[in-house]
């Protein structure tokens, strides 16, 4: 699951930065909102809150408002994330922090099981676009 959440041609430029598609490495699909604690860092250079958004659909959305947020992500889908830093052509290291919270299953009575995950991969700028799934809840 780990090897395919961040691929080689997870990395595409766009006008004033940059997307990145990450894939769930999880067994099952999960609820937006169990989402937490998303941070992105590009070469070792940690992107700022107002560098980071996850892009839902037609919508733009802070990392942190991703608890809030109805819909899903499904097992078959690249979750975009959006960074306003512009990077050169080439190969980068990306790495992606964030927590799962398994709403399923518990860590003890009363508490959902929470997972830490680190994505990491060198990937190159401006491959082949890959076409995302990411959803918009009406």
């Amino acid at each position: 699951m780990l090897e395919t959440a961040l691929r080689e041609d997870a990395l595409t430029a766009t006008r004033g930065g940059f997307e990145l598609r990450i894939g769930l490495p999880w067994i099952r699909s999960m609820p937006l909102s169990s989402v937490a604690g998303l941070s992105v860092d590009v070469d070792g250079v940690p992107l700022a809150p107002g560098e980071l958004a996850v892009v839902l659909g037609s919508r733009a959305v802070r990392p942190d408002a991703l608890q809030a947020e109805p819909g899903w992500w499904f097992v078959q889908d690249r979750l975009v994330l959006a960074g306003r830093r512009e990077l050169p052509h080439g190969p980068h290291a990306v790495a992606v922090d964030f927590r799962l919270m398994v709403p399923y299953l518990q860590a003890r009575p009363g508490s959902p099981l929470v997972l830490p995950f680190r994505l990491e991969a060198r990937v190159e700028l401006d491959r082949a676009p890959v076409p995302s799934v990411s959803r918009d809840v009406a």
